[in-house]
């Protein structure tokens, strides 16, 4: 039996854009780096490149902030791995060694000529608009929006990497956690008296991120939902199909058994082999056609929770 694979990201228009080409050194800065980063970057490339889609910028730029995307976090070459790939939540001084990788990317990048047109990404991508961020507690207007369409995508792809999503069924509790890195930070009045003592008080009346961006994220979620409903809806036909002809072969063997004639039971047996397929035989055929009938009930209840999610998160995106 088939399985019904499909990327957790789904096609990106990035060939479109000829980035294999423009971007080959770029890319081979990332052969460096642990896999995971690597994957990571990846995928914030691909977020950003498609979250730039939505928001119609111009194809110049797209390039630019997909390849800023990609180097990203190039500064965490030099993070020691026992803080990098640390098991457990980090200390405070790892914490602090952990922040040094958007500053030591950005002078990495400075350093290569090749690089340095794409230094921003990895300088601005942790900085937030009501001055939280790092490495330079910028807000608002001061931070590129390379720096804030990168904060978005970075954060997401964190999220449900750390989560270990296989499916999209209840990414919305994910997408919550971005809206409400959209809403001020100054609910609670010893936030509102940190705020003040450090003067960001003014900042902190919009949130770390860029609602207008997060929107353009929700966008492409509901695209990859409508990917993976086809791509299990396509694996649905494929069970109904081989559920309809071993069925088949099951009619056929019960006249096979109620036969009396042997060249009717003879008859009965040519159609049971006809229906089956390759690894399939008289003795298995009738655990098999169990198998892809248990496959249908849990990919047909799959599709119902994407149906259910997809309408969950176009109901969040009109509340931000």
């Amino acid at each position: 039996m088939k399985e019904d694979k499909f990327d957790f990201y789904s096609k990106t228009n990035l060939n479109s854009y000829n980035l294999d080409s423009s971007m080959r050194y770029q890319l081979s800065m990332l052969d460096s780096m642990d896999v995971f980063t690597r994957k990571h970057s990846e995928n914030v490339a691909n977020l950003t490149c498609r979250i730039c889609e939505y928001l119609h910028l111009p194809t110049n730029f797209i390039v630019y902030c997909t390849i800023c995307a990609y180097l990203h976090d190039i500064g965490k070459l030099f993070i020691p791995s026992s803080v990098l790939q640390s098991p457990t939540k980090l200390t405070d001084e790892q914490y602090e060694v952990m922040k040094k990788h958007t500053t030591l990317g950005y002078n990495m990048c400075m350093k290569d000529l090749q690089l340095r047109p794409y230094a921003a990404g990895a300088l601005y991508h942790h900085e937030a608009l009501d001055g939280s961020g790092y490495p330079q507690g910028l807000s608002k207007k001061d931070i590129p929006i390379e720096g804030q369409i990168i904060r978005v995508a970075d954060i997401y792809d964190a999220l449900v990497s750390k989560r270990q999503y296989k499916s999209h069924i209840d990414i919305s509790d994910t997408l919550e956690i971005l809206i409400n890195e959209t809403k001020p930070r100054t609910d609670n009045e010893t936030e509102k008296k940190s705020f003040a003592l450090s003067g960001l008080l003014q900042e902190a009346k919009c949130g770390k991120t860029n609602p207008k961006f997060l929107k353009a994220l929700f966008n492409v979620v509901i695209d990859d939902i409508e990917y993976e409903i086809f791509c299990v809806s396509e694996y649905i036909e494929y069970l109904q199909e081989n559920i309809a002809r071993l069925n088949l072969a099951s009619e056929y063997h019960k006249k096979m058994e109620y036969s009396k004639k042997e060249k009717d039971k003879q008859f009965y047996a040519n159609g049971i082999k006809m229906q089956l397929q390759p690894g399939e035989s008289f003795d298995n055929f009738f655990g098999i056609l169990e198998e892809y009938k248990d496959a249908y009930t849990l990919r047909s209840e799959k599709i119902r929770k994407l149906q259910d999610e997809i309408k969950k998160i176009k109901k969040m995106k009109k509340t931000f």
